[in-house]
C-alpha cells in the first residue's frame, strides 16, 4: 500500500487552486467541472493534493461534517510542503494571503518549520528538506 492523495473539500475550488499556485508555487494538473461539484488536482511530487467542492462532501457525508473555516480553530490535520528555503516560502505564502501561525524556527532535530493557514483555514507547514 502507498499513500496516493489527499482531498480537501472547499467552497471555491478554482480560487483555492489559484491561491496554492501563488502562495506555494504549485502547478495545477487539472480542474474539472463534474456537474454537481468541481474537482482539481495540483502537482506536489509523488502524492497528489486534490480539492473538491463542499457540495460533493454534502453528498458523501449526509450525516454532516466540520468544514475548515478561516475564522474558526483549525482542524488537527496539516499538509506539509518541503522547501529548501522556509523563510522565503513563508513570506511568499503570507504575501499571497496565507495567515501566519508560526514564523520559521529551527527545530532541535535540525529542520526549520513554519506554519500558515490557507484561505480556507487549512493548516499548512513549510519544512526544510
Amino acid at each position: 500500500m502507498k499513500f496516493g492523495y489527499t482531498v480537501i473539500w472547499v467552497d471555491d475550488v478554482v480560487k483555492t487552486v489559484e491561491f496554492y499556485e501563488k502562495a506555494f508555487g504549485l502547478v495545477r494538473r487539472t480542474i474539472q467541472d463534474m456537474g454537481q461539484f468541481t474537482w482539481a488536482e495540483i502537482e506536489t511530487g509523488s502524492t497528489t493534493l486534490a480539492f473538491s467542492s463542499t457540495s460533493e462532501a454534502q453528498k458523501l457525508f449526509p450525516g454532516g461534517f466540520h468544514p475548515n473555516h478561516p475564522t474558526q480553530s483549525p482542524s488537527l490535520i496539516q499538509i506539509s510542503f518541503i522547501t529548501p528555503d522556509v523563510g522565503s516560502a513563508y513570506m511568499r505564502a503570507i504575501g499571497a494571503g496565507a495567515k501566519a501561525l508560526n514564523a520559521p524556527i529551527a527545530q532541535p532535530w535540525g529542520q526549520t518549520i513554519a506554519r500558515v493557514r490557507d484561505l480556507n483555514g487549512v493548516l499548512v507547514s513549510l519544512v526544510s528538506g
